[in-house]
This record gives structure tokens, sequence and C-alpha cells, in this order.
């Protein structure tokens, strides 16, 4: 029998959770909307064709892959906590957030650039990738535009040598608070990389990633497969990828053609077609 309290509680949850995220959406229009209109790489309205997709992306993506990803790191954490090899796990418990925080960062770009460069390279996984690299035009919002299972598989490619290497552990919430740091900071990032703003930052775009590092990211010419970090391009570097040149990308996207709407969006990766041609 259903529990009419659990649905409600459930249903409570859900509008909270959809509130901060609508407030969270009206802060990022107050940021990067006006950046974009004073800093503005390319000429693009405010209201652009693919918007009302991306913004019901932005809901899916901000909701749906935190909760599939809980429960697999909430096993994960609680079969290790037992563990504690040679006394590390105990002594990175007891280090300070602001110390544990900058590992947290780089262990999980690394995850997320081996992830991700695999998602360019295999083609069951550029499927659901591609979705992400249909738009022509990049502008803040275009961050959201990804396929959920492409989000998901990301953030445990990220997250899950975080956990294995014992900087983060269960909390009664079910979220370690480096964690949680690391995907918030991380995600506002990376609505700034994707932006339509000018911006290059000279040596210091080799130490963090900037809106043109990522730009090149999304490139739909000979240099395509580059940058595939999105905290630190120095990984770019050191493996091989890296490209950021002075100019700025002459064309986005991909070759083959994304349904418009977003259930073709969903649905798109399980056609034969894997997204690209060229």
């Amino acid at each position: 029998m259903t529990d009419p309290h659990l649905i409600a509680r459930q249903g409570l949850a859900f509008a909270l959770d959809a509130g901060r995220l609508a407030v969270w959406l009206v802060l990022l229009v107050a940021i990067f909307v006006p950046l974009e209109r004073l800093f503005a790489l390319h000429p693009a309205k405010i209201w652009r064709r693919q918007a009302g997709v991306d913004l019901a992306w932005y809901f899916i993506n901000s909701l749906l892959p935190a909760a599939i990803i809980a429960l697999p790191l909430a096993i994960l954490a609680r079969l290790l906590r037992g563990a504690d090899p040679g006394g590390l796990y105990s002594a990175l418990a007891g280090w300070p957030l602001w110390v544990k925080l900058p590992l947290v960062f780089l262990v999980n770009d690394f995850g997320v650039y081996w992830y991700h460069r695999a998602s360019h390279a295999l083609p069951l996984l550029w499927r659901f990738h591609a979705i992400h690299h249909s738009a022509e035009h990049l502008d803040w919002l275009v961050n959201t535009r990804a396929h959920p299972v492409d989000m998901v598989f990301t953030r445990l490619a990220g997250l899950v040598p975080v956990y294995l290497l014992g900087l983060a552990q269960a909390t009664r919430s079910g979220l370690d608070p480096a964690v949680a740091l690391v995907m918030v900071l991380g995600t506002v990032w990376s609505f700034f990389i994707h932006a339509n703003v000018r911006c290059r930052l000279g040596p210091l775009e080799w130490l963090v990633s900037t809106p043109a590092f990522h730009h090149w990211h999304h490139t739909n010419d000979e240099h395509r497969d580059r940058n595939f970090a999105a905290i630190f391009p120095w990984l770019d570097r050191l493996f091989g990828t890296a490209w950021l040149p002075r100019h700025w990308p002459p064309v986005y996207g991909i070759d083959a053609k994304v349904a418009p709407t977003l259930a073709g969006q969903m649905l798109d990766p399980l056609t034969a077609d894997d997204g690209r041609t060229g």
C-alpha cells in the first residue's frame, strides 16, 4: 500500500529542489547574460533557437543524474568505511577541508579527463556525448545540453576515484563536504567556460580552463578531439591532447544531424548512427 505521507514528503522534496534550481537559474541569468552582452565573442540573441530545450535539460540534468549516482556512491562509501590501508584513509579523513579540496579537484578532473576522452573515441559513448556537441553556437546555457547517461558516467568517472583513494567518506547527509564543493564549484565553472565571452588569461590558461580552451574542444574542424580536461588544462598537455592557439574556433558542432526536440535528443543515442560522419 502506498504511504501518503511518503508521497507528500517526496513531493515536497521535489518542489524544494525545483525551487532551488529556479533560484540558481535566476542567478546564472543575472551573471552570464550581461557578461555575454558586454564581452560577446560572437553576436547572438539572448533567446536563441534551442534555448527552451536547453532550459529543459538544465532542470533534468540538475536532478536526474544526481539522484542516480547517489546510490552507487553511497554503497561504495559504505563498503570502504571499514577499510584503512596502512592508515591512509584515516589520515586523509583528518586533513582540513582546505588541504583536501585541491586533491579532490585534481583526482576528479583526472577521472573526468579519461572518461571524456573515451567518450570521443568509443562510438557507443559518443552517441550520448554527441548531444552536448551538437550545439553550433556556444553560450553559457549550452553547458546544460547533455544526455543524462553521459552525465551519470562522467560524474561517476570523476567521483569514484575520489572515494577509492579515501579523499571522501560517507556522511549522514550522504555527500562528503569536499565532494559537494567540487560539484557546485565545478558546475559553475563549467557554465563559464561554455560562455560566449571573449576572455583570455595569458599564461594562466594553462593552469585553469577558460572559455578559449573549452571552445576549442567544441570545434568541428581538424582540431577537434582536444582539450578534454574540465578544470586543469595541463592534463591535456601532459597526455598530448592540448590545443590552444591565439585565435578562436571557426566552427562548432558535429557533422551529423541531431533532433531539435528534447524527446528526440533523449532518443537519438539509441539509433544506429554514432553522431559522427567526419
